[in-house]
């Protein structure tokens, strides 16, 4: 067996075409875009290498038979933390993990990634996670095999949660996808908490409109920097970024799903939901050349994906805990059971981790786990004491 930095096109095509032959026999693997996997390992797409290196490796076989492929990254911010114990954690990840059904190749692979972050300074990585945020190729698949994986969301083959475990991996947080049908009944606490919201005048949901896209970009970022800055691993969005979220998202955003709750005038909490686009991507084979883009246009407009997927929740702490969360809920209810009825049939929110308990039991009523990913973290100093991810409070 050799192992293969990637470092030409050649070894980037092989990294790229590897699971696809490997997956070939999967109902429910969705070819991810080449572009969006190519992205996250080239400086000018990928704003982690202000801070931080990755490299990549395929395995070749004696007769130089791709057999698998990993990568390995630093972010240096927040690379250095300490645990309850006093104890320096530096942690390094590794992701992008594929190997045909051989033990031997697994570990081989896994041992490169240790070796180079050990080189980096690093005493422990996490995996399988992303050179990037973690709303993106995060964590390993152990539950919901037969479900379609979300748009740059990892799906993997079941065995591999034995070698990660029998590798040493430990669990440091599970990511939870709640789901439902979108025409289901909600919880009859939902109807409650709206009326009670209904009382007060100053509360007022919109859906997006895209008139005034600028002025929503500023409230959605507004809301985000308030509810979820406190959480670990999260950083304040800047205008800029939040610019390049709603740019990015333009070509699938549906603005009737996209949902706004304002007080007294004030942005108060957001309820971002999208087309779940990997419904379309399935038919395109990792290319958005000018074909894939008329098949995209083609899909789009005829509405053939009957799947909606929620990617954001955030309301503001000083409205948290007023029946706000189930009042922006049952005004997305109107319009998705009502209005637009038919266009969606299936429900998926974006991964929730258990860290986040309140978030949790918000999703848990609304629909019931229908995906379990892990977010993994490997030791390599056995005097360390391992951890879970510390919960929210």
């Amino acid at each position: 067996m050799q192992i293969i930095e990637v470092a030409d096109k050649k070894t980037a095509k092989e990294f790229i075409q590897f699971p696809v032959g490997l997956y070939k026999n999967e109902p429910h693997w969705i070819r991810p875009l080449d572009k969006d996997v190519e992205e996250v390992f080239h400086p000018k797409t990928n704003k982690f290498f202000r801070h931080g290196e990755c490299t990549r490796w395929v395995m070749k076989d004696e007769g130089g038979k791709v057999i698998g492929r990993v990568a390995a990254f630093v972010n240096k911010k927040g690379f250095k933390s300490k645990n309850s114990q006093g104890q320096e954690l530096c942690v390094g990840g590794m992701g992008f993990f594929e190997a045909i059904n051989d033990k031997a190749v697994a570990f081989k692979l896994f041992d490169t990634c240790k070796e180079w972050l050990e080189s980096k300074g690093a005493n422990a990585m996490e995996g399988p996670i992303n050179f990037g945020e973690r709303d993106n190729w995060w964590g390993l698949l152990v539950e919901g095999f037969e479900i379609d994986p979300n748009y740059k969301m990892p799906y993997n083959f079941p065995h591999y949660q034995e070698w990660f475990e029998e590798y040493g991996f430990q669990t440091y947080f599970k990511q939870l996808t709640f789901g439902r049908g979108v025409n289901d009944p909600l919880e009859e606490k939902y109807y409650d908490k709206a009326a009670r919201i209904a009382k007060d005048p100053k509360y007022v949901f919109k859906q997006l409109d895209p008139k005034q896209i600028e002025k929503f970009t500023e409230d959605f970022r507004t809301i985000y920097n308030q509810a979820w800055v406190k959480h670990s691993g999260v950083g304040e969005m800047s205008t800029l970024q939040a610019k390049n979220i709603m740019k990015q998202m333009k070509p699938i955003i549906d603005p009737d799903v996209v949902f706004f709750a304002y007080y007294d005038g004030e942005p108060v909490a957001f309820f971002f939901n999208l087309p779940e686009v990997n419904q379309v991507i399935r038919y395109l084979n990792g290319k958005l050349d000018w074909i894939g883009k008329l098949k995209f246009l083609y899909h789009k407009l005829m509405r053939t994906n009957k799947k909606m997927v929620g990617r954001g929740f955030g309301v503001v702490p000083a409205h948290q805990g007023k029946g706000l969360e189930g009042a922006i809920v049952m005004f997305s209810r109107e319009i998705v059971q009502e209005k637009i009825r038919g266009r969606y049939l299936e429900y998926e929110m974006n991964w929730i981790g258990d860290f986040n308990p309140k978030m949790v039991k918000v999703a848990a009523s609304i629909g019931r786990v229908i995906k379990t990913h892990v977010t993994y973290r490997k030791l390599f100093d056995d005097s360390i004491v391992f951890e879970r991810c510390p919960e929210i409070r």
